[in-house]
């Protein structure tokens, strides 16, 4: 079992920029890569970035450029800030870890509200 708690969401303007945060608990030696969702409202949840074990990066077109994940290994988090952000980033946003024995776990979601 992996435990993900996601922090950092909120309210901003239109060019402006948030850290959202993802902190893992439990088998978290399990995890072999760490991924961060959104789901605008009234549409599905789509990928926005993801991490792998490795330090491997990959990120939505829509996001590339204004968009970066890392993560601490000593502190078990995965972050993912965020700039320029566009009134269309707004959505609830998701921490998403994928383990080495096929099982995902996902966290309770964050809010990100950009205001034009």
């Amino acid at each position: 079992q992996v435990q993900l708690v996601e922090s950092g969401g909120g309210l901003v303007q239109a060019g402006g920029s948030l850290r959202l945060s993802c902190a893992a608990s439990g088998s978290r030696y399990s995890i072999k890569a760490m991924n961060w969702y959104r789901q605008p409202p009234g549409k599905q949840r789509e990928l926005v970035a993801g991490i792998t074990s490795g330090g491997g990066t990959n990120y939505a077109d829509s996001v590339k450029g204004r968009f970066t994940i890392s993560r601490d290994n000593t502190k078990n988090s995965v972050y993912l800030q965020m700039n320029s952000l566009k009134p269309e980033d707004t959505a609830s946003y998701y921490c998403n870890a994928d383990t080495v024995w096929g099982y995902s776990y996902w966290g309770q979601g964050t809010q990100v509200t950009v205001s034009s």
